[in-house]
């Protein structure tokens, strides 16, 4: 008797494979013991191909792999326990959706990042931004915040969440030029109150309305 005849057809093999993975999304849906467990290895595969065509069409220089994307884009999938699972596709499109997401919400921080870096080189004007204290930094604010609570605000949203000039304003609901003056107040007390500079005049806010 031919061997081959008693391996599975390809296209049989692979109904069953989707039948096991559309079996387990069902298990895992109705949040079954260690069906997430079972499901990935028979997904991994697939999911890793999806993840290297994602990072080819990102931008270069990407330092995300596959894996870690896999990995990232597996547990948000199993761990929303709202979705109920409609099939093998339902999956692996949501999974593709998945992996964009993680991919845009990266590059998002990194543009706050690089904001947060700038942004902390023009409050210390020509230290090195890695440099900046901290907790000396947080002190100073926490007494500008007496003084002038919005600048204070200005300063948290640009230096630390590395937001730009039209975002603050717009998180604040005030106008770039009043952001603008806030900030570079805020800039001019705090290099004073950490010794790095002279004092402005702050009577009456420092600035003229």
């Amino acid at each position: 008797m031919d061997a081959s005849a008693q391996q599975p057809e390809p296209r049989e093999a692979a109904a069953r494979a989707s039948g096991e993975v559309t079996r387990l999304l069902e298990a895992v849906g109705k949040g079954e013991f260690g069906a997430s467990d079972q499901l990935l290895p028979l997904v991994y595969d697939e999911l890793r191909r999806l993840a290297a065509a994602r990072l080819r069409s990102d931008r270069p220089g990407a330092t995300l792999q596959p894996t870690a994307l896999v990995h990232e884009a597996y547990l948000r999938l199993v761990g929303d326990e709202e979705v109920r699972w409609q099939g093998h596709a339902h999956f692996f499109g949501a999974a593709a959706l998945a992996m964009k997401r993680i991919l845009i919400d990266r590059a998002r921080r990194k543009q706050a990042e690089a904001r947060a870096v700038r942004n902390a080189a023009e409050l210390e004007s020509d230290a090195d931004p890695e440099a900046v204290d901290i907790l000396a930094l947080d002190s100073a604010l926490e007494k500008l915040g007496t003084l002038d609570e919005r600048a204070a605000r200005v300063v948290h949203l640009r230096f630390f969440a590395g937001l730009s000039v039209e975002q603050t304003a717009e998180v604040l609901e005030s106008s770039e030029r009043t952001v603008k003056r806030d900030w570079n107040f805020a800039r001019a007390w705090l290099r004073q109150e950490m010794g790095h500079g002279p004092n402005p005049d702050i009577d009456g806010g420092g600035r003229g309305v």
